[in-house]
């Protein structure tokens, strides 16, 4: 699918987003893709591209737009990131994606991958009105962001039903770390479902990567369609 880039303004500043459509007048389900450490990159937009493929419009918001030196390694500017910021600016992406005329305004999910996994798991309790959550193994759900609750901490206020897709040799999140939100997630009511997979660790979606794992990765690209499928239709 073909992509452009959007720009938005937030707090008086501008933030790009990539945003890849289906073929034709729509209008499509919608979802938000949330970066990992690396940014918008080549990754987020070939995944951003399928969805698209798939039949949802995307977009992906550069989190790093307030980022003084770009030129970082991307996990120190991941490191300078903070959960306020990042609330206000998967928010304004989420309003944009809402006004584009090829959207269907009340069918949007989201998903994000490494850091953008614990994205989606705090959006998900920061907008009421999504309709369903893919976490691609989001590292420090129980760990703040600068000042305020940890993602884990909003449990409680997650509305959409939640999917959960895991590395069983990943060390953030850890196999622990998962059990523990599945066990909040279950004891709050809350409709999700979880896999983890063995001989996989993080990233494992990431053709660019060693830790890339074919077999996984196509179950669990499949399995995240079938949930947006199921809610976001």
């Amino acid at each position: 699918m073909a992509g452009r880039w959007d720009t938005v303004t937030v707090e008086g500043d501008t933030m790009r987003c990539y945003v890849s459509s289906p073929e034709g007048a729509g209008p499509f389900s919608g979802v938000i893709v949330a970066q990992h450490a690396g940014g918008v990159d080549e990754f987020i937009q070939t995944m951003s591209d399928r969805i698209a493929a798939a039949g949802y419009v995307a977009i992906a918001p550069e989190l790093y737009h307030r980022d003084p030196n770009p030129e970082d390694n991307p996990l120190v500017r991941m490191g300078r990131l903070r959960d306020a910021d990042i609330v206000t600016d998967v928010n304004a992406a989420f309003e944009h994606l809402k006004g584009l005329a090829n959207v269907a305004a009340e069918r949007i999910g989201i998903t994000g991958f490494c850091m953008g996994g614990r994205v989606a798991y705090l959006m998900a309790g920061h907008i009421p009105s999504l309709r369903a959550a893919v976490v691609f193994y989001g590292g420090n759900i129980m760990v703040p962001w600068g000042e305020g609750p940890a993602p884990f901490d909003g449990t409680g206020h997650i509305k959409c039903p939640l999917l959960g897709l895991f590395g069983e040799e990943d060390t953030n999140p850890s196999p622990a770390d998962v059990a523990k939100i599945d066990a909040e997630l279950t004891r709050l009511g809350k409709t999700h479902e979880f896999h983890s997979y063995s001989g996989a660790g993080h990233a494992f979606m990431n053709e660019a990567r060693p830790s890339y794992r074919e077999e996984t990765a196509e179950e669990a690209w499949a399995k995240c369609l079938g949930w947006f499928e199921g809610y976001l239709s």
